[in-house]
């Protein structure tokens, strides 16, 4: 796989390890690497775990490209929605490994993935969008508003409030946080345990649960394309 994204698989578990630059930015490079990496989870029927980097999950798209031009920012954010909405409908289980900071779109492949284990530390985790000057996206409200409680879904979406990881717990982007030294063990331990579910079961569960969030993002992510950020 690229060196973007690093595939390892072994007992039923892929890990999918995102590394690009300091601030682990999500490009279109990135992207076109995560997606390959996940056919690739897809065709071994994984559990799939996706990391970060020590100290920083993804501090979010590529700000080169967000800044370069309205089309490209509006293209890069259409890529990250669809990635979402993948991993929303993915017919295996996906975990994600937050191994720091996880801010904007980083927060988001959060609020996309099955079950959240975080590492405990000085790390905020968030939606800084109106923070830095941009209107929040549709796919960003809808997913936020599926996967926060109602109390951090306007502390984070409406005011950009950014979180520790233990109130990250609280307000829905991790379910769990542990100790650094218990990252990996946890991590992997979880996802072997997510091994033994009966997939078909969990895929068609998955699907109904989730049948009108799809549908909503599927038309968000539409109308997003309509609208500079």
């Amino acid at each position: 796989m690229s060196e973007l994204v690093s595939y390892s698989f072994s007992d039923g578990v892929a890990v999918l390890a995102l590394d690009n630059g300091k601030a682990n930015a999500l490009s279109p490079e990135l992207f076109e690497a995560f997606n390959a990496a996940l056919d690739r989870a897809e065709q071994d029927r994984a559990v799939v775990v996706i990391k970060g980097k020590e100290g920083i999950f993804s501090g979010g798209y590529d700000l080169k490209v967000m800044t370069s031009s309205p089309e490209a920012a509006k293209g890069l954010v259409a890529i990250g929605s669809t990635l979402s909405r993948r991993l929303l409908a993915h017919p295996y289980p996906v975990m994600t490994m937050c191994t720091g900071h996880a801010i904007a779109k980083g927060a988001f492949l959060l609020l996309s993935a099955d079950y959240r284990i975080g590492v405990e530390g000085p790390f905020k985790i968030g939606l800084n969008e109106v923070a830095i000057g941009m209107t929040m996206h549709h796919v960003g409200i809808e997913l936020a508003r599926a996967r926060l409680t109602h109390s951090a879904f306007t502390r984070s979406v409406i005011n950009a409030e950014l979180f520790s990881p233990t109130d990250a717990v609280t307000a829905g982007f991790l379910d769990r946080v542990v100790p650094a030294e218990a990252l990996e063990t946890e991590t992997m331990a979880m996802a072997a345990q997510l091994t033994k579910l009966n997939m078909t079961a969990h895929r068609n569960t998955k699907l109904k649960t989730r049948k009108a969030l799809l549908e909503l993002l599927d038309q968000s992510i539409a109308e997003d394309k309509l609208h500079n950020l």
